[in-house]
């Protein structure tokens, strides 16, 4: 199970310049949240200061009931232990292998034997289809392969926590979208929680149940995906366009006037950069995997929904409970499909709860390491 992840007032600096001032939210526990935000406001920053990395001016980072801005050392070792953290860039020993570097938290944290090690490893490995590539070294290998071995050395503790900096970044869209049902699958069997900071809008619309926006050094909104995919604010609208008519500019600040000019290069028909279709609203988020768990995230998110569901604008009172519907008829599919596996896998004399990704065919860097197996039910190295 997941642990909640309390921010309170957090504020950070480096030297005379602000990064975030007066930051609050809460990481529900069990649930995926996604953080968006224009390029350098302090993503990366935020996470670094969620595991003590990195450690703010003022406010409080609450863990498991224990504040890691004011607890010793060896609290904050220990309260580690609940993550797993995916770094943007992998963050791999350059000098070990790709085994070595995933088996690195076991052999520190733990005093399993080395056959255990392996086995895990290697499970973790097959998960992020690298398998035949754990003798490598990080300089041998695609960025994209190096950010998927960071990903298995997050998982390798069944950690309670994950963090996941930029994990499309790299990976070519096919890959993205199997990472992106791996993360929903391992919510769905451990109800871990999870945070990614992403730039990917896709990954943003369709697999957090939480989502949240820093700019201009505040945090915008945070909430549950149906609040701000319905939302009005105009730097959310052009961020999840990809438009430059907006609050956000170059450098991220922009004036008025900057603002006005823009506008009436668009208004005489000059392009606005974004897509020909406005993407807000709410589009059906992931399921997990048929054969496996529902996520228990969903119900908790909907309950908080509807909570607060009679304080927002009627359009989107509207739009969020046409996609309740829509959810709810997704998980009567799933469970439809899950039972047609199980009746396949018992005619076969096998229950099979997962699928691979097949290329067998493909010849280029990453030849023979493309297996993004589901994630498996009741698979005790996770």
């Amino acid at each position: 199970m997941g642990v909640e992840v309390s921010v309170e007032n957090l504020t950070k600096s480096f030297g005379s310049q602000n990064i975030w001032r007066d930051v609050s939210l809460t990481l529900p526990q069990g649930e995926v949240s996604v953080l968006l935000g224009p390029s350098g406001t302090g993503k990366s920053v935020f996470l670094k200061s969620l595991i003590g990395l990195l450690h703010p001016e003022q406010g409080s980072v609450i863990i498991d009931g224990t504040d890691i801005t004011k607890c010793s050392s060896r609290e904050l070792y220990e309260i580690r232990k609940l993550f797993g953290v995916l770094f943007q860039d992998g963050a791999l020993f350059g000098s070990m292998s790709l085994f070595d570097n995933i088996a690195f938290p076991l052999r520190e944290h733990t005093k399993k034997k080395e056959d255990e090690i392996r086995q895990i490893v290697m499970d973790k490995i097959e998960l992020v289809g690298l398998t035949g590539a754990e003798n490598k070294l990080p300089g041998e290998i695609s960025g994209g392969m190096r950010k998927r071995a960071g990903l298995a050395r997050a998982l390798v503790l069944d950690p309670q926590i994950i963090l996941c900096d930029e994990p499309d970044s790299g990976l070519d869209p096919v890959r993205t979208a199997y990472l992106s049902q791996l993360l929903i699958d391992i919510n769905a069997q451990i109800d871990a929680t999870i945070l990614i900071v992403t730039h990917n809008i896709q990954v943003a619309r369709t697999v957090p149940d939480n989502i949240g926006m820093l700019f201009r050094k505040e945090l915008v909104m945070f909430g549950p995906r149906e609040v701000l995919l319905t939302s009005d604010e105009p730097v959310v609208d052009q961020f999840l366009n990809g438009r430059r008519i907006g609050p956000i500019g170059m450098s991220e600040e922009k004036d008025d006037a900057q603002q006005r000019r823009e506008q009436e290069m668009v208004d005489a028909g000059h392009s606005d950069g974004g897509t020909a279709e406005d993407v807000r609203g709410i589009v059906p988020q992931l399921q997990a995997t048929p054969g496996l768990p529902e996520r228990k995230a969903v119900g908790r998110r909907q309950a908080r929904v509807r909570e607060i569901l009679h304080t927002l604008p009627e359009p989107a009172q509207r739009a969020i409970e046409e996609s309740f519907l829509e959810e709810e008829r997704a998980q009567e599919n799933g469970r439809e499909a899950a039972r047609k596996t199980q009746k396949v896998g018992a005619g076969s004399g096998t229950a099979s709860t997962s699928s691979s990704y097949d290329d067998s065919s493909y010849q280029g860097s990453d030849a023979q390491t493309e297996q993004f197996p589901a994630y498996r039910a009741g698979d005790k190295a996770l």
